[in-house]
């Protein structure tokens, strides 16, 4: 039997591995065709005569003298000024995820640290504003914002998106709070802390991992919204999203789809650097919500 397992174990390895690489190759393929044709012209990416043009680059030689072209980056960046765009992005995400962290943090110790029926409850009424379709806060905040003359600004998809987010932070944080021993805080208030004391110089510490986890989590909510901004912001103040989507034009209004294409390649790349750069926290804080301490 140990030698018939010793003989198949090579082969099993060798199917997981090989199923491995096939998943990263479909998974991958999109991102990385889309970031090669971003550097050709529309004639080659999008070409119905022969899809190999976007390989060799056959109208990107024509047209440009080279195979590869960065007119889509710049048509994109400095003639439509994408990097606007980006900026009220990193604006709108910032505070988001600032303001969902700092409530969903006390929030969330409060309710694990409570017991009082109550919190259950509230957990219940926040999941219910978590399943809900985003349209309906969006359109439930319309009236007042045209009525208070802010409509269109950053302020307002912020407090949408705060709204949308916070029962994700405060369910995400809650769980990571249930699994610190209470004896933590007891400890650091038999030392003289306060209740915020504790929190603030013993359980954070503690959980840290756990608040990278959920930060990450809300940047890519708010860093990807297109419904709240989309609708609630004006063409000045819009964010890559909606952005990229003006790219394509309209019925009566011809866009151009390679700075689209571009486009979304800026606008993936710092998801990519972000999950290296706290990959260890987002593994370690996703283990410690899992299982119950």
């Amino acid at each position: 039997m140990a030698s018939m397992a010793s003989r198949r174990s090579p082969a099993l390895a060798t199917l997981a591995t090989g199923f491995v690489i096939l998943w990263i190759i479909i998974a991958s393929f999109p991102f990385l065709w889309t970031l090669w044709g971003s550097f050709k012209v529309q004639g080659d990416f999008f070409s119905k005569a022969d899809w190999t043009n976007a390989l060799w680059g056959t109208r990107t030689i024509v047209e440009t003298g080279g195979a590869f072209t960065t007119n889509g980056y710049s048509g994109a960046w400095i003639e439509q000024e994408f990097w606007r765009a980006t900026m009220n992005t990193f604006i709108v995400v910032f505070f988001t995820v600032i303001i969902s962290l700092t409530f969903g943090t006390l929030g969330g110790y409060a309710l694990a640290r409570s017991g009082f029926r109550y919190a259950f409850w509230l957990l219940m009424i926040a999941l219910v504003f978590r399943a809900m379709p985003h349209i309906t806060l969006v359109s439930g905040y319309l009236l007042p914002f045209f009525e208070w003359n802010v409509w269109g600004h950053l302020p307002t998809s912020i407090i949408v998106l705060v709204a949308i987010n916070q029962p994700f932070t405060l369910w995400m944080l809650h769980s990571f709070f249930l699994n610190i021993p209470k004896d933590l805080d007891e400890s650091a208030m038999v030392d003289g802390c306060t209740r915020f004391q504790a929190f603030r110089h013993v359980i954070i510490p503690v959980m840290w991992p756990g608040v990278v986890t959920t930060g990450l989590f809300s940047f890519l909510l708010a860093y990807n919204d297109f419904a709240v901004t989309a609708m609630l912001l004006s063409q000045e103040n819009q964010t890559m999203i909606p952005k990229i989507a003006s790219f394509l034009g309209s019925t009566f209004e011809e866009g151009n789809v390679m700075f689209a294409v571009a486009a979304v390649v800026s606008a993936a790349a710092p998801l990519f650097v972000l999950i290296l750069f706290f990959q260890r926290q987002i593994v370690s804080g996703l283990t410690a919500g899992a299982v119950k301490g």
